[in-house]
């Protein structure tokens, strides 16, 4: 079942999902959510805005039909935030609709003997209407509610269903070990 809320912004992401390759579907994606933002098309109801004391809230809004996307309300209390992590090879567009969010992107820059080594490649305070896209293999990041007194939501639309990801824990020696974290959805 798909929310009002997105109702105004589907067409252009049912459209958009049918380009041939992951660049261009998250270059329209991206403008499609940038465009609604702008309207004010992506109006949540309240139950997705509620934020978690224990974690980062991550609600299901729409899941097409068809299994090409799906879209993810993610509501950020104070301080919370991800462990650096990948997107399990699935493309994403993910953009800000309330508050502000710190992105932090990284490249993988080596691998042996299961150590991972990452190297920062960019860092911003994303505010309201800020989207930016992830398409592997250049998929690696962390995200944070840099709001010290409130929540900040934002929507992520994934090209498939995403049911885990990868997550880098730190492992000594600037390496990391990648551990697989299951993914679920939030009431």
């Amino acid at each position: 079942m798909t929310e009002p809320a997105f109702e105004s912004v589907k067409p252009r992401i049912d459209a958009a999902v049918n380009a041939a390759d992951p660049v261009t579907i998250a270059k329209q994606v991206k403008a499609a959510l940038q465009d609604a933002l702008r309207g004010d098309g992506l109006n949540l109801p309240a139950k997705f805005r509620e934020a978690r004391s224990d974690t980062y809230a991550r609600r299901l809004l729409h899941r097409d039909d068809e299994g090409r996307y799906t879209v993810v309300v993610m509501t950020w209390g104070p301080g919370q935030g991800t462990a650096l992590h990948d997107h399990a090879g699935i493309w994403c567009v993910e953009c800000v609709v309330d508050g502000e969010m710190d992105v932090t992107q990284y490249d993988l820059i080596g691998q042996s003997a299961g150590g991972y080594r990452f190297e920062e490649r960019s860092h911003v305070t994303a505010a309201r209407g800020s989207a930016g896209c992830l398409i592997p293999p250049f998929e690696y990041h962390t995200l944070a509610n840099s709001r010290a007194d409130g929540a900040s939501v934002t929507l992520h639309v994934y090209g498939g269903e995403m049911t885990h990801c990868h997550v880098f824990e730190p492992s000594g020696a600037g390496a990391y070990r990648r551990v697989t974290r299951q993914l679920s959805y939030h009431e």
